[in-house]
């Protein structure tokens, strides 16, 4: 039994927090996990961030509201649960992905969660488990599913590593050349090619 286990931001969404920075002038908050490998260090950072400057959740899920799928994204979201089973196994939070979750014909998404205060302020965020994309493949691979894993930045790595297959989908320069074990994808039909190859 198949299942492919799809990263959202850069695959299916624009980078969440650049549009945020975008939004706000905050040129600090455009430090992704292409960039910062450790995901407990960036958010910590980006919080101190919002707090400094008054940002609540509110106004991020407005931004969020406004923004639409990568071209072609549903599409191919509707391609791949036509091959195989999906998930799509993220570290954004339930609080910014269900307006993304809705456009892309609502997959099972697992996320984490933020915590705010009673100003709206986020204060803190709650991983789903440590490592949660490995684990998620683990978990899945318990029940004896054959996983192929997609993925473009750094906290991906772990779960494409896991997979029996991982692809990189559009990744930075630095990604690309740390892990050149991993084929490399730049658009939607490259990335059905390898997802072909790995499930059949």
């Amino acid at each position: 039994m198949n299942l492919i286990c799809f990263d959202m931001e850069g695959v299916f969404t624009p980078e969440i927090w650049v549009n945020v920075a975008a939004k706000t002038g905050l040129e600090a908050l455009k430090i992704t996990t292409r960039d910062e490998p450790d995901y407990d260090k960036l958010m910590r950072y980006r919080i101190g961030i919002l707090h400094q400057n008054g940002i609540t959740l509110k106004y991020i899920q407005d931004i969020i509201s406004s923004l639409g799928l990568l071209p072609g994204a549903r599409e191919f979201m509707d391609w791949a649960r036509e091959k195989s089973q999906v998930v799509v196994v993220t570290d954004s939070f339930v609080e910014f992905a269900m307006p993304f979750i809705e456009k892309l014909g609502k997959p099972l998404v697992l996320c984490h969660n933020l915590v705010t205060d009673n100003r709206g302020m986020i204060t803190d965020y709650t991983l789903r488990q440590p490592d949660p994309k490995r684990r998620s493949v683990e978990a899945f691979q318990s029940l004896t599913y054959r996983i192929t894993a997609v993925g473009d930045s750094y906290n991906d790595i772990s779960m494409l590593l896991q997979a029996e297959q991982g692809i990189l989908y559009r990744p930075p320069t630095n990604v690309k050349e740390e892990y050149p074990q991993l084929p490399v994808t730049t658009n939607y039909e490259e990335l059905k090619s390898e997802i072909l190859k790995s499930l059949f």
